[in-house]
């Protein structure tokens, strides 16, 4: 009787069969190796953390601040009029560290306006003495913070006061210039924090 069977055998039948279930195991294999494999990238928010973010500086205008979240932290674009540009090297006088040589900065922005273009400064908004986020006063003499004063950032935490450098007053809590990430500029409208544009 099962030489009967044997002889009974349908070959497409048998290619059908072999060919489904490869087919069938090809699925199994591919539903265990995806969720598998999705695991092992790094999430949204990791890559969010540590990943470069372009900034459009067409709608920023002269003396306004942009605040953007890189690294966990707020930085701030801003674009400095001539007449800020100006007041930078009337303030050495008043500075902990004018030329920057101790701060966190990359080389091509060692320069008086610690910046690639000295219209647009990009600073990591966060005070070097206990990590308060400075508040932007842009205003010449403000009255709370004395007629001397050039404009630039002030900590509300301990009196800490930068310049429109980013560079920190003599006498302050604040023991740094304030950090000036990596970063360069795509093209004229968009700038990379994050890239290291080596000065181009």
């Amino acid at each position: 009787m099962s030489a009967i069977v044997l002889d009974q055998v349908d070959p497409q039948k048998r290619r059908l069969l072999v060919v489904a279930s490869s087919v069938v195991g090809a699925g199994a294999v591919a539903a265990v190796a995806v969720p598998l494999i999705t695991s092992m990238k790094p999430s949204a928010r990791a890559v969010a953390a540590g990943a470069s973010v372009p900034v459009n500086l067409s709608a920023i205008e002269p003396g306004q601040q942009l605040t953007v979240e890189f690294r966990g932290a707020p930085h701030w674009i801003i674009r400095r009029t001539p007449e800020m540009i100006a007041q930078l090297g009337k303030n050495d006088a008043l500075l902990a560290d004018p030329k920057s040589e101790s701060s966190k900065q990359p080389a091509y922005t060692k320069n008086a306006a610690r910046a690639l273009k000295d219209e647009w400064f990009v600073v990591k908004g966060v005070c070097t003495h206990l990590g308060c986020s400075p508040t932007y006063r842009k205003e010449l003499g403000a009255a709370d913070l004395g007629a001397d004063w050039p404009g630039g950032f002030f900590c509300p935490c301990h009196q800490s006061k930068f310049d429109l450098a980013g560079r920190v007053f003599k006498g302050m809590p604040a023991p740094l210039n304030l950090a000036v990430p990596q970063y360069m500029f795509a093209d004229d409208k968009t700038l990379i924090i994050g890239e290291d544009g080596k000065g181009a």
